[in-house]
This record gives structure tokens, sequence and C-alpha cells, in this order.
């Protein structure tokens, strides 16, 4: 019997559940010397030669259970001692793991010799190569990551609004609490008031030509400086936005996010914060207040009163309207081909899904008012339609907008009863949706399979995105040297 089978039960009184045979010799080795024993002294009493027992305290052989016996009365402890799964001591522990990290198809693939972790080796440059191995294995754990890792964590995150109804008082106070410093009183916030915000944070703007293509702006905590590009990016983004998000992070008390899903959270709380700040919630709600009393809620004229973008006006509306008006919401975004971008519901709107619950990248239903208005007469107008489901009847507005990645939809939805409070509840555009049923638009009518069938051959756009590994770094995407050499040239005088 063998240290493995012998931990795996082939003795009542071992539990470990395996047996490491690198942790095994150094605590052999551990053992052995702590009772002043040399190799071959312990080899006499055993009756093993002293090369055997070197590979067991190398790692490198499992003994058998007749040797671990002998060994563990030449050395007067119980073989559970030499059996234990922890190392006999730190230095003993980073020393199995360099062995491990030496011992991994990563390591091998380079060609590099094997550095022996002995008592020759300067604890230093013991230290040294496992902080170089650690690094090594987190960076090819980052890009070894999928896509997957990010539908998951943002399905994680989507859960978490919806037990919120998508609501953070702690960040609306954040956001209300810098608006009273800065003495805002009264409507929209203007480019003069996010300079006395930045101002009163201790921050300065600097607009330059040379920011880092990866970013959207960058920082120097040193000297408390925010570089921003010098011509609006042309990719959607409200310029004031990005001032706020990125004031936003350390408001909330952002630190280096620790995972993607810690990244995810704080993007998501950063935008609320900004758009908390652009869309303050005491004049927010009042408008809404007063279009919800006229049964005229519109998400274009929540836009137009506070000069947003028509998503940032719905995504505001979705914080506001289930926690002061009992109104439940589901908002989408939608590729005109018809692919999910971003989702978010608390009304039982019933997504499309994946296997993990994800919802980007679902097709949607061709039925649904996120793509039925790409077939509208004229879809930049004002669309709204109500879509009968096998989870109940919704009505929805919806908004196309143009952007270099194509058409996308942006739509606001809420059950049938609740249509009454929207300009545009009246509509008599309705469409049935039997999904996720095959019959109802993922499978081509019959006519057609007739037709056609065996007669085609499609050649498929792929979109490699969906397969290439997610953007390594500690901020996904972000090229750590550019941003660098940037602060660097920006720090001089």
């Amino acid at each position: 019997m063998t240290a493995s089978e012998l931990a795996r039960g082939g003795h009542q009184n071992v539990k470990p559940p395996d047996v490491d045979l690198v942790t095994l010799g150094q605590r052999l080795r551990h053992l052995r010397r702590s009772k002043n024993m040399t190799l071959d002294q312990l080899s006499a009493v055993v009756g093993r030669a002293p090369s055997q027992l070197s590979l067991i305290e190398n790692g490198k052989r499992e003994p058998k259970l007749s040797v671990l016996q002998a060994i563990a009365g030449a050395l007067g402890v119980p073989m559970q001692d030499l059996l234990r799964p922890e190392a006999p001591s730190r230095r003993a522990g980073l020393e199995i793991e360099l062995a491990h990290f030496q011992g991994s198809a990563a390591y091998s693939a380079l060609g590099l010799p094997a550095v022996r972790g002995g008592r020759r080796l300067p604890a230093d440059a013991l230290e040294s190569l496992i902080g170089l191995h650690r690094e090594l294995a987190r960076r090819l754990t980052e890009q070894s990551a999928t896509p997957e890792v990010a539908r998951r964590a943002n399905q994680q995150l989507r859960e978490q609004m919806r037990e919120r109804d998508n609501y953070f008082a702690d960040i609306e106070q954040a956001a209300a609490k810098v608006l009273q410093s800065v003495k805002h009183t009264t409507g929209p916030l203007s480019q003069r008031g996010i300079l006395d915000i930045a101002a009163q944070l201790g921050f300065t703007l600097h607009y330059v030509p040379d920011l880092p293509g990866s970013t959207r702006s960058v920082t120097d905590l040193r000297n408390r400086r925010i570089y921003l590009p010098q011509i609006a990016s042309g990719k959607g983004h409200d310029p004031r936005a990005v001032v706020l998000q990125t004031l936003g992070h350390f408001v909330l008390g952002h630190a280096d996010p620790s995972d993607y899903g810690d990244f995810l959270r704080q993007r998501v709380e950063a935008n609320y914060f900004a758009a908390a700040l652009l869309m303050p919630e005491k004049f927010a709600v009042d408008f809404l207040r007063d279009a919800k009393a006229d049964r005229a809620l519109a998400i274009d004229d929540f836009r137009d009163a506070f000069g947003v973008s028509y998503e940032t006006a719905a995504h505001r509306f979705t914080n506001l309207a289930t926690h002061h008006f009992g109104i439940p919401v589901h908002f989408v975004r939608v590729h005109e081909s018809g692919t999910v971008y971003k989702a978010y519901e608390n009304d039982n709107v019933r997504f499309p899904t994946d296997v993990t619950g994800a919802i980007e990248g679902q097709p949607v239903c061709r039925k649904w008012a996120s793509r039925t208005v790409f077939q509208a007469a004229d879809p930049y107008s004002s669309f709204y339609q109500f879509t009968d489901t096998v989870g109940g009847t919704y009505w929805c507005t919806v908004h196309v907008e143009s952007t270099r990645s194509g058409e996308f939809s942006v739509t606001v939805g809420t059950p049938f009863e609740h249509a009454q409070w929207f300009r545009g509840g009246d509509t008599t555009r309705r469409t049935t949706s039997r999904c996720p049923d095959p019959s109802c638009c993922r499978r081509p009518p019959e006519t057609l399979v007739d037709s056609w069938s065996g007669q085609a051959w499609p050649s498929a756009r792929v979109h490699s995105h969906l397969l290439a590994a997610l953007p390594a770094g500690t901020f996904p995407g972000v090229d750590a040297q550019d941003v660098y050499e940037f602060l660097e040239r920006r720090s001089r005088p």
C-alpha cells in the first residue's frame, strides 16, 4: 500500500483526502532535521538507501506504507505527522509552492530549468521567484477567461439591481450631498456646475489631444488632474457624464477592482452617480410626478427636460419609476440584428437567456417592439406597442439610435395595467409573441423550408468577440503602459 492509498482510506486513523508528495517530502525533511539526523543515519535505521530517502524528501517518489511506518518509527512521531497536508514552516511552504509552479505545464512549455528550493537558495530569491510565478499564473488565468465570465458576473449584478428595483439610496444621497456642496438648487446640472463639483472634490479638468485610445479619461491621483479628450469621441458618450463617472469612483470610495464582477459593479455605480447628478432625484421625481398626473409619462420629454441622451433618460427612469411611483419596468437595448446588448427588468418580462441565465447576446423575439420598430415606416419617430406574451401583456415605448456599430433600439416597457400613465398608452399597435416556442419566430415557415431546405449555403460572419478572451488587466481592456507613459509626459514641467 502506498501513501496515497493510505490517505484515501487504507488506514482508519489517517484522514487527509490525498497525499501531496512534495509536502510529504518537506515534512519528512523537517522532522528528520529537527531530530538532528542525517539521511545516512535515517537510512541505517529504516533499512533503505539514502538515495531512495532523498527521492522521497524531494517529492519524486511515493513511499509504500511499510517505508512510511519505518520512517515514522525511526523519527519517533505518529505517521499522521508525516501525512499532514500543511507545510511544516513558511519557508517550506514557499518551497512547496515553487515546486508546484515549476511542475506545471505552463512552466514546462517555457523550456526553462527548474530552480531547486533548498537551503542554498536565498530567502529573498525564493520570495522573488514565488512572486513572479504568482503574477504569471494570475495573467494566464485572466487571459484564459472567456466572455462567459463577464456574462455570469453581469447576471449576478442584474439580480442585485432587480432586488433593489434598480434604486440605490446610498448613491442618491451621495449625489445629493455633492449637489448641495456646490449650492445646486434647481434644474439640470450645467457645465459650470460640473467644474464646481470637480473643484470641490479637489480635481482640475484638462482636455488633451493625446489621451490613450483604450480610455475615456485618465486620472492623475498624484496631482489630482482628470484628463479628458479634447474632441468628443463620437461614440455616444456624453462628455459631462464621462467627467461625473470619473468623479463618482472617488466619491463612492472605489478601490482597484478585484475581479471582473467588481469592475462591472463599479461601472454601474459610477454611471448611476453621474445620472443622479445630471438628473437630480428631487427635480426628476417632481417632473415625472407631474407627467404621471397628466397620464403623459414619456422618456422623450424626460430626456429633453434634462438635456441628456435618450438611453441615459431611460436608465434614470428605471431608477425612479418603481421606487417612487410603484411602476414596474423593463429596459433593453437591442441591435438591429436582434441581439440583446443590455437588459434590466423587475416586471417579470421573460427575456431570452442562455444556460447560465445570461441575457446579453441572446436574440429577442421578432414580435417584440425592440425588433418590430426596425420595420416601421418611420422608426425614428415615437413608437409604441402592446405585446401579448406567454407571461402577460406588456406595453413598450421604443427609440432608435444610429451608431458606428449599426442601429440600436432602446426600449422601456411596463405591464399592461401601467400603460395608462404613459403617452402612447392608447396605441392600437399590438403583436403576439409565443417565444420561447420555436414556432413563434425561430423556426422558418414551412413554405420556406420546403422551398429552400438543402439549397442554401450561407457563409457565416463570425463574431470573433464571442470567442475572444476578456481583456486582461486591473481595468479590463486598458493598456497600462500607454496610461503610465501618458501620465509621465503630462507630469513633466
